[in-house]
């Protein structure tokens, strides 16, 4: 999707939300929050969706998501001590696979100071062969799923 699509989101594109209080450490040397960190809030995101609505039980889950493909957008700076609010919505699922999309919103804005995401891809967590996911992960997956009717007429989770 091209970057000025993706600027257009709002707080509205997004059925789950998780709160994120930036730390001193956040920031680099340019005074912002370094790149990598937005990483690290598309996981935290992402796995407390997958822990809390989709069954996954980390250590002992028969599959786990490996991340095959990432991005993300920048629109403008984060810093300490911001409190930002993370989106999460479903643009893809498929049988293995899903796309995850994050907006990264600072509390009180309604455009997004940045939009990224991964893709999963499920496999055996010890095999780590691609297996068709759980389901009771593809119907947690399937409420975020953008343009369905479960994300649009369900309440913000």
């Amino acid at each position: 999707m091209p970057p000025s699509a993706l600027k257009q989101r709002s707080r509205d594109d997004y059925c789950y939300f998780l709160t994120y209080r930036t730390r001193w450490s956040d920031n680099d040397q340019y005074s912002h929050m370094n790149n990598s960190i937005y990483y690290h809030l598309f996981d935290s995101i992402v796995n407390t969706y997958l822990i809390q609505h989709c069954s996954l039980v980390p250590a002992k889950s028969e599959l786990i998501g490996l991340v095959v493909e990432s991005h993300c957008q920048f629109f403008a700076p984060v810093a300490f001590p911001d409190v930002l609010d993370l989106g999460l919505r479903v643009n893809k699922l498929g049988t293995s696979s899903v796309e995850y999309e994050v907006g990264v919103f600072i509390e009180g804005k309604e455009e997004p100071a940045a939009v990224g995401g991964y893709t999963h891809v499920f496999v055996g967590s010890e095999s780590r062969k691609s297996m068709p996911m759980a389901s009771a992960t593809k119907e947690g997956l399937q409420k975020l799923l953008s343009g369905s009717r479960d994300a649009k007429s369900a309440a913000k989770l």
